[in-house]
């Protein structure tokens, strides 16, 4: 067992010094961190917490534009000379001061409003850049809870499939074939149908339709290492066959589960957008990534484009770090590009 646990604690030190040689891969790693830690601040309210006020006015401009200019509300001008009396057809005019004094206790100060806001507002003023990352905390929460739901899904039944075989094996084949004989969008919308909305229920949707793919290549990978010499050995010893499962044969195919769960983050994250975009994903009092594309939507045909431009922005950023890393990560982690077989 010690042979084993120092043969996985190198195979991760040699991928680590693999990944920090590549330059691409630490730069799009310290953005990705940066995107995570920046949930974390809007997780505690320590940003983004007053996405919902109106700070601005309607559809404020980004600071670099300048404010609006002012439209002509077309007042029209007070007529000259004196109040007219309207004590003796009017029954109730000289208890209107009196109804104006008392009013005055209760008035609230109406909070001004910025001209311009630093990444404009949305309809309603709000700020875009506070909700872009509080967006971002609902979309890249979805992207990681889901996919890391499905990993465990498909790492579960792909090594009972592959370990066991046999009628087991041929039952989740099966279930695997129903899953993949249905379009996966046309899979997504009908669990979308079914589920209420929420970020839950988002998770639980895109768990359940997106463990086939892991679920493929660990049954695989369980079917190569289980005639093995190590894994014989382990048997020949008395291992029980959980232990053989869990505590040999999967350390040695976890990267595999690894680079699928970081594939699946930002293919989970696209989902939710698109979810959110067409009105079945996260609730109205919630915001992503996705709702503000719909807003931005009927933004944009007023001329009011800052909305979409800062998402998109933030979407691209992300996504394409992500991608990046995911790749970097698959390098260091191949046994094949490493040497080892």
């Amino acid at each position: 067992m010690n042979a084993v646990s120092n043969s996985s604690g190198g195979v991760w030190a040699a991928s680590w010094r693999r990944l920090r040689t590549d330059r691409v891969g630490v730069v799009s790693m310290a953005v990705v961190g940066a995107f995570l830690l920046l949930v974390l601040l809007a997780a505690t309210n320590l940003v983004a917490s007053r996405w919902q006020q109106e700070v601005g006015v309607p559809n404020a401009p980004p600071t670099l534009l300048g404010p609006q200019p002012q439209e002509d509300t077309g007042t029209i001008a007070a007529p000259k000379g004196p109040n007219v009396d309207l004590s003796d057809i009017d029954p109730l005019a000289p208890r209107y001061a009196e109804w104006a004094e008392r009013a005055k206790a209760f008035k609230t100060d109406e909070m001004v409003k910025s001209e311009t806001l630093p990444l404009g507002g949305d309809r309603l003023g709000r700020d875009v850049l506070a909700k872009v990352i509080k967006g971002a905390e609902v979309s890249i929460f979805v992207g990681l809870a889901a996919a890391v739901v499905a990993t465990l899904i498909g790492t579960l039944l792909g090594a009972i499939s592959g370990f066991f075989g046999g009628k087991v094996g041929d039952l989740l084949e099966w279930v695997y074939n129903v899953f993949t004989a249905i379009p996966s969008i046309l899979l997504i919308f009908a669990f979308a149908a079914i589920f209420p909305r929420g970020v839950g229920a988002v998770v639980s949707i895109l768990a359940l339709t997106g463990w086939t793919g892991i679920y493929r290549l660990i049954r695989a990978e369980f079917i190569k290492h289980r005639g093995r010499e190590y894994v014989r050995s382990a048997e020949a010893i008395g291992a029980s066959q959980a232990s053989r499962m869990f505590r040999h044969i999967l350390p040695n195919v976890s990267h595999v589960a690894l680079v699928q769960l970081s594939l699946h983050v930002v293919s989970f994250i696209k989902s939710e957008v698109i979810l959110s975009y067409l009105g079945l994903g996260v609730r109205v009092d919630q915001v992503s990534w996705g709702t503000m594309l719909a807003e931005a939507q009927n933004e944009l045909i007023l001329g009011y484009w800052w909305q979409l431009a800062v998402v998109a922005a933030f979407m691209a950023v992300f996504v394409t770090a992500f991608a990046l890393f995911t790749d970097a990560l698959r390098d260091a982690l191949d046994p094949k590009l490493r040497g080892l077989e």
